[in-house]
This record gives structure tokens, C-alpha cells and sequence, in this order.
């Protein structure tokens, strides 16, 4: 079996809700959530945390060295170039983007998208281009070969903060989008605000005793049956540190 690896960019310095990546949640940091589901994953051979050469992320620094888990220090507004530094120190041929403030990424998801994207021999493939899946449930993967095109050529800053946005609008990229049978595009269960984490972790204390490694339908039929609790967040958009990159968008030195 072809396996990738899962590259988790990881920081402390969220203008919304600072110091997210470590909040607890059921007795575990968010970070370690997203970090031990990523693991769980078929097609994964290994998981790196990308953060930043900031001196407060030594923060996640030492704390994913107590996972045994391999970290990067790159740079703080590039993260492109982060991930790119990444795979190239790390030798990975095939690199799965995950946020560290997804800590309920279903493992199942991920192998869903990473083996579509091993059938179909694509540059990029993803949960993404089209909505379906739940905010919470990004998956993108992507050839070390896509990647290093998009370093070299990139030049506008939304293209540099955000990883993908050049192979994405590309038609030199050979791109295929994974559909949800429903359309569950509009859940939210990411963590940007406190209202998500509220979210999280009314989500955690249900389910996680139960299985560590509940899945998306799980959430949805938890959601389902407390409407009070999927409500707290509904105002908030999806993506929208990107579509603010855009508003300000400029070439990059």
C-alpha cells in the first residue's frame, strides 16, 4: 500500500483565539487530538508538525517532542515555503495538509481522499474544491513535485499563507475533488473562536469515552440530537482567514 505523510502546521499566535493548539479537550490537547488521528489513518506512514521559528511556539515545539513526534521550524507568515522546507528535510514524496485546529479529522476521511488520490495518479486531490464535507474535515494531499512548482512560481501573499491556493487555481495541476454522498458542508466543528472550542468540547465529552476515535458520523447524529449545541457557532463563516488574505492581497516580496 502507497502511504504519505501528514504534514500538521501547528502555531500558538491565532489572532482569535491564542494558544488554541494546546486548549484541552476530554484531558488532551487539541493538537495531540488532530496528532493521534492523523496516526490512525491507513495511508499515513508519518506525522510532522509544522510551527514556527517563534519564540513562544517552542511551545508546540516541546510538547510534540513529549509525543515522540517529529516537528519543523519554519516560517511564520511563508507557510508555504514551511511546508515546502518540510517535506524536502523530511524526504516526503507525497504530503497530506492537515490544521492543527481540526481535532475532529476523521481518519476515515483522510483515507477516503488519500486513496482517491493514489488511484488516480492526480497532482492534488482534496475534500475541498467543492464543500460537502463538514468545516472540520479538510483533507488535502499533494505531490512533492505540485508542491515544488507552487514554491518556486507562487508570488501573491494569499498564495504564500495558505499552502494550496496556487496549485488550486491551476490548470497545470491535475486536481480531483472527493464529494460527500449529503452535502455536510455546512457543520462546523473547526476552532477558530471560543464558541468552537464551547462546541468541542460539549462534542468531547460525549463521545470520546466512548471511542477516542468517534467519527464524523458520530458528530453528525450527536449535532442532530442536540440542535442547541450545533447552533453555538452557525454565525461564524468558513475559511475566512483566506478570504481575508485575499481582500489584502499583494505580491510577496
Amino acid at each position: 500500500m502507497k502511504k504519505a505523510t501528514v504534514v500538521i502546521q501547528a502555531r500558538m499566535g491565532s489572532s482569535r483565539l491564542p494558544d488554541k493548539v494546546l486548549m484541552p479537550l476530554a484531558g488532551k490537547s487539541v493538537l495531540e487530538h488532530v496528532i493521534r488521528r492523523c496516526q490512525h489513518a491507513q495511508f499515513v506512514d508519518r506525522v510532522i508538525v509544522a510551527t514556527t521559528v517563534e519564540p513562544k511556539d517552542m511551545a508546540v515545539v516541546n510538547f510534540v517532542n513529549g509525543l515522540e513526534v517529529a516537528v519543523f521550524c519554519g516560517s511564520v507568515n511563508d507557510v508555504l515555503d514551511r511546508y515546502y522546507q518540510t517535506a524536502r528535510r523530511f524526504e516526503s514524496q507525497h504530503i497530506i495538509r492537515i490544521t492543527a485546529d481540526c481535532p475532529m479529522i476523521d481518519p476515515d476521511v483522510i483515507d477516503r481522499v488519500v486513496g482517491k488520490y493514489f488511484e488516480s495518479n492526480a497532482d492534488y486531490a482534496s475534500n475541498t474544491l467543492e464543500e460537502t464535507f463538514p468545516d472540520g474535515e479538510d483533507v488535502e494531499i499533494f505531490s512533492l513535485e505540485a508542491l515544488s512548482m507552487a514554491w518556486q512560481d507562487a508570488k501573491l501573499s494569499s498564495e504564500r499563507e495558505h499552502v494550496t491556493p496556487y496549485i488550486r487555481k491551476n490548470d497545470i495541476f491535475e486536481k480531483i475533488n472527493i464529494r460527500h454522498d449529503e452535502n455536510w458542508g455546512h457543520y462546523r466543528w473547526t476552532l477558530d473562536e471560543f464558541r468552537d472550542y464551547q462546541k468541542l468540547s460539549f462534542v468531547f465529552d460525549a463521545l470520546y469515552q466512548r471511542d477516542p476515535f468517534f467519527h464524523m458520523n458520530d458528530i453528525v447524529q450527536f449535532l442532530q440530537d442536540h440542535p442547541e449545541v450545533d447552533g453555538m457557532n452557525v454565525s461564524i463563516g468558513r475559511n475566512e482567514g483566506y478570504q481575508k488574505s485575499l481582500a489584502n492581497d499583494k505580491k510577496a516580496l
